[in-house]
């Protein structure tokens, strides 16, 4: 079975819900907990793709995992997209520079609401 974004919209929508797509970032085949300059510059840059989502109006909200951060898990954190499509979604997520440099993974889920809860 294949999941039918645009049915699923439909859908949420007739029952007076909406879909938001949610990523959870892991980390990736090149993550290391090294600091270094390139990977202050990258998460410089990864900041600012955040940023540039947020004023497009399509980054929700996003942070990082404390717990997963001190103890150095897996998880690394999660954000909340409002996009038109599942494909939007993937797209965008897929601007991260982390996740281009392969530092980051992501899943993405699509994530059906009651309308309003979020902005």
């Amino acid at each position: 079975m294949i999941y039918n974004d645009e049915e699923a919209r439909k859908d949420a929508e007739s029952i007076g819900m909406t879909v938001y797509y949610v990523f959870l970032l892991k980390k990736g085949p090149t993550w290391t907990p090294d600091e270094t300059p390139e990977v202050n510059a990258l998460q410089e840059a990864h900041l600012a793709n955040y940023r540039r989502l947020a004023e497009m109006g399509k980054l929700v909200l996003t942070g990082p995992f404390l717990d997963s951060f001190q103890l150095s898990g897996e998880m690394r954190g999660m954000g909340v997209l409002r996009a038109d499509s599942y494909e939007e979604a993937f797209e965008l997520i897929s601007t991260d520079p982390m996740v281009k440099a392969n530092r980051l993974t992501f899943e993405l889920h699509a994530w059906m609401i009651k309308k309003g809860m979020l902005p």
